[in-house]
This record gives C-alpha cells, structure tokens and sequence, in this order.
C-alpha cells in the first residue's frame, strides 16, 4: 500500500474514532438516569449514535464483500477453492436439513411451547441446530488431528 493511501485511511480512521468519542462523551454527560426517562434526550443523543454505528457496519460490510469479490475475480485459482468451499457447506446444509425434523417445541412437561408449533420455522431451527452440530464436530476432529499430528512431530 503506498503512504497517499495510508495517509488517507489513516485519517478517515481517525475521524471516525473522533465521532464516536464525540457521542460517547454525550452519552456519558448527560448520564443513564436522564436518557432512560426522557424520550427526547433519547432521540437527540441516542439516535444519531445508532444511525451511525449502521452506517458503520453496512459500509464495513459492504467494503468487505465488495474488496473480497474483486481478489476472487483477480484470481481465478482461489475462486476455483472458495466455489468448492462453498460447495462443500452447502451438501452439509442439505445433510442437516434432510436429518433435521419439523416437530412442535415442547416444554418438560410435553406442552407446546406459544409460537412453538410444528411447520417450517421449528424445521430449520432443527437444521441450524444440526448444521452448527456438523461444522462443530468437523472442526473438533481437525483440531484433533492437528493436536495429535503435533505430539507425533515432537
């Protein structure tokens, strides 16, 4: 990166790290108790904070994608890995959704739970559950046999 480009990302970083103090120093005058109780302290101070840390974190996002769709297409090779990686978490997407089930949320006592009834929601809270579950134990075994194949080198 050449120092024209640091320079400047230097000093939108530091512009933004002024505004957020700005809003933390009026948050912190104005104290809990004050902001709580009166709705229009709320939105005068509260607000515009909110608004920009969302606009912080959809342009942060949007960079992201943006920078990392760019690195794809200059490099085909990695594109090639990333389509089989995605791929990949897909078929588990699927291996989870067909072994998950679309029964109703029941409490201890075997009651449906309010908003807990059988249907499509309650299947793919079964799947996320699944899916994490997969991924969880995929990772553990790496890290296993990463573990173990460091004993060994030693």
């Amino acid at each position: 990166m050449n120092t024209k480009t640091s320079k400047i990302l230097t000093f939108v970083t530091g512009f933004i790290g002024l505004v957020g103090f700005y809003f933390f120093v009026r948050i912190v005058m104005e104290g809990d108790t004050a902001i709580m109780e009166d709705g229009d302290l709320q939105s005068s101070i509260l607000s515009p904070f909110i608004s920009f840390s969302i606009f912080l974190l959809i342009t942060t996002a949007a960079i992201a994608v943006i920078f990392s769709l760019l690195n794809l297409t200059k490099h085909p090779e990695v594109l090639k890995r990333t389509l089989l990686g995605v791929g990949a978490m897909a078929l588990l997407l699927v291996l989870a959704y067909a072994f998950s089930g679309d029964e109703a949320v029941t409490d201890a006592m075997g009651k449906v739970l309010p908003l807990g009834e059988a249907g499509s929601v309650s299947k793919w809270v079964s799947t996320l559950i699944n899916y994490s579950f997969i991924l969880g134990t995929i990772g553990l075994g790496f890290f296993l046999f990463d573990f173990v194949r460091s004993l060994v080198k030693n």
